[in-house]
């Protein structure tokens, strides 16, 4: 080593061949070039703008060299044990252990019969072992979701949880093992379990799980006895919470369980003990229970800033506010006809339409206030024949109708509104719907009252058909009014052009009816008299031209062909009556009056149609001035 170290310092002492120098000169230029060419570039670099953001920005992914090409796997997929061993392997260590555990329930099973039969197990520990069991089925069921296999899992907590109640239940009523009391908090407890598994795991079913659960507790633990106020304070609990875990979780569907059930267990306990002999009826109790029932239905038709994040139901927006309005009434009714407090029931519809009107004051969506609108309208349309009586049930609908159509026409609006929901539509609606029982009730009324009417004209009868006259009337003034200031193409039945028309045919059938009416009556005294029954046919055919030519007047002057073609009709149907009735029925001087007077009016009315007093004729193409006049038929 020594050597080579003394040869190297002699070759590097010896002097180089100018080869060499020459060589290493050139290498050392090009370096020096190669530097210089990359400080410039680096300059330029750094001057651009996008550096630092190049600088910073992370490398994009590198692209796989092949395309995936197979489908996302579903999360039940993946939570699926990992097969990493052979098929030997699977059916060793899972499948033969789950065929072992199904076995092994099935034999605890057939033990625990064995021994039951045998009376080896006495009731207190047949009601443990049920307890257990049902304990660890749900515990059980935990695993199960873990891994993914939810609805095995809830099914799983319905088959524990069901085995706790019936097991409380064994233990109350066969065995009386517990008292009532105990009985009742152990499955209050259930049900608490179940509701906070719903709660902690989002799911609605458990919460339909404890639901039933909770509902059945009173039918295990009934003792046959009346106990209204601890039955309807728990059915109150359970539908407070209900009510409460609906506002919090978009889960409308749990109404359509608690409320029918509520309703039910109403419904039984009414039949079975509020009208039992010998005992006073707990009126104050049921209509409080009942008026609280009441209350607790309404609160998921009311919005707010809350639940204005949960998607819109119809449940709670149409179905539940009906159902609950159409239960509190009934049940009250009910309440108050039984305990002989009639007189209160017309104040009962009023008291509801009041709560609705202010009820519409609360913040809830536009479908639910017209919902809440319209209850209102129909409790005071029931009010009416609750209170009033005969005539005055008709005067009380017609009143209503003409009431509601001028508020329809106040609240409309020049633009349309295509919203089903809209306040002045849902008003249209019911003010025809009360106008039309009126009118069936003048139509009806001799038949209903059938009273004896001695005085024409003058009487009861005439009286209310006038003011059914004058509510037709109004109505039709206020439809035609309202028709300047609303979109005419609006299309939502009724619109203002139906309700103007139905108003004028209505009107002029029941002036036309009970006028017929009258002069029946102004007949009537003089029965048996042939002279009375044809001076009653002339006076018909009379008022029946009269009323026709006036029909046909005021169509001219209004130049409204709706009304016109209603005269034309009315005129139809008195010809019809002059040449079947009249020309056959009565005696040669009325007859001559009836056709002489018909006669005049139809002249009269062609002379007017022919005077084209409306130019109502297509206008007549004028002659070419340079054509000469034709001869014949043109000329």
């Amino acid at each position: 080593m020594a050597s080579e170290d003394v040869q190297d310092d002699q070759n590097q002492d010896r002097p180089k061949q100018p080869n060499e120098q020459a060589q290493l000169a050139a290498t050392l230029a090009a370096l020096s070039a190669r530097v210089e060419s990359l400080e410039q570039q680096l300059a330029q670099l750094r001057s651009t703008p996008s550096f630092k953001a190049r600088k910073l920005a992370a490398p994009p992914p590198r692209p796989s060299s092949t395309p995936s090409t197979e489908a996302p796997t579903p999360d039940f997929v993946r939570n699926l044990p990992k097969s990493n061993g052979s098929l030997e392997d699977r059916i060793g260590s899972q499948l033969f252990s789950r065929i072992g555990i199904v076995a092994l329930l099935i034999a605890t099973t057939l033990f625990l019969k064995w021994a039951i039969d045998n009376h080896w197990i006495g009731p207190t520990g047949r009601i443990l072992a049920c307890l257990i069991a049902g304990a660890a089925i749900v515990v059980w069921s935990e695993r199960f979701r873990r891994q993914g296999f939810n609805a095995f899992s809830y099914s799983l907590k319905a088959i524990g949880t069901g085995a706790l109640y019936l097991s409380l239940w064994a233990a109350f009523q066969l065995y009386h093992l517990l008292p009532a009391g105990i009985a009742l908090t152990a499955m209050i407890l259930v049900t608490a379990w179940n509701a906070y598994m719903a709660w902690s795991q989002n799911s609605q079913i458990l919460a339909a799980y404890a639901l039933v659960g909770a509902f059945a507790t009173p039918l295990l633990l009934s003792t046959g006895g009346n106990h209204e106020v601890f039955l309807f304070t728990y059915i109150l609990a359970i539908d407070v919470a209900t009510v409460s875990l609906v506002r919090l979780k978009p889960w409308p569907h749990l109404l359509f369980g608690i409320f029918p059930a509520t309703v039910a267990f109403v419904i039984g306990w009414y039949v079975e003990w509020f009208d039992v002999y010998n005992t006073p009826k707990p009126l104050a109790t049921t209509a409080i229970f009942i008026g609280l029932f009441f209350l607790t239905f309404l609160i998921p038709s009311i919005r707010t800033q809350q639940n204005d994040q949960h998607p819109s139901s119809p449940i709670t927006e149409i179905l539940l506010p009906l159902a609950n309005a159409t239960f509190a009434a009934l049940a009250l009714y009910s309440v108050l006809q039984d305990t002989g407090n009639h007189d209160l029931l017309p104040w009962l519809a009023v008291l509801f339409a009041a709560f609705y009107l202010g009820l519409m004051r609360l913040p809830q969506s536009r479908i639910t206030s017209a919902v809440h609108l319209s209850l209102a309208i129909v409790f005071l349309t029931i009010a009416i024949p609750l209170k009033a009586s005969g005539r005055w049930i008709i005067v009380g609908w017609l009143a209503e109708g003409a009431a509601l159509l001028w508020v329809a026409a106040r609240l409309s609006s020049p633009t349309p509104v295509k919203d089903a929901a809209s306040a002045p539509l849902i008003l249209r609606r019911l003010a025809t719907i009360a106008l039309a029982l009126g009118v069936c009730g003048l139509l009806i009324e001799p038949f209903w009252l059938n009273e004896q009417i001695d005085t024409a004209f003058f009487n009861l009868r005439f009286a209310t058909a006038l003011f059914g006259l004058a509510a037709l009337g109004l109505s039709a003034l206020i439809a035609h009014g309202s028709l300047r200031h609303s979109d005419q193409q609006n299309k939502a039945f009724p619109n203002w052009v139906t309700i103007a028309g139905s108003s004028i045919v209505a009107f002029n059938f029941i002036a036309i009816l009970s006028c017929l009416r009258e002069l029946d009556s102004a007949w009537r005294v003089s029965a048996g008299n042939p002279e009375a029954d044809l001076q009653k046919a002339l006076a018909i055919s009379t008022f029946l031209m009269l009323y026709g030519a006036c029909l046909l007047a005021l169509g001219f002057w209004k130049r409204s062909a709706f009304i016109r073609w209603q005269a034309l009709l009315l005129l139809v149907f008195t010809i019809g009556k002059a040449f079947l009735y009249d020309l056959r029925n009565l005696s040669q001087g009325y007859r001559v009056l009836s056709f002489l007077g018909l006669g005049a009016l139809l002249m009269a009315i062609s002379f007017a149609y022919q005077k084209d007093w409306l130019a109502l004729r297509l206008p007549n193409p004028t002659p070419e001035p340079h054509l000469p006049p034709q001869e014949g038929a043109d000329r």
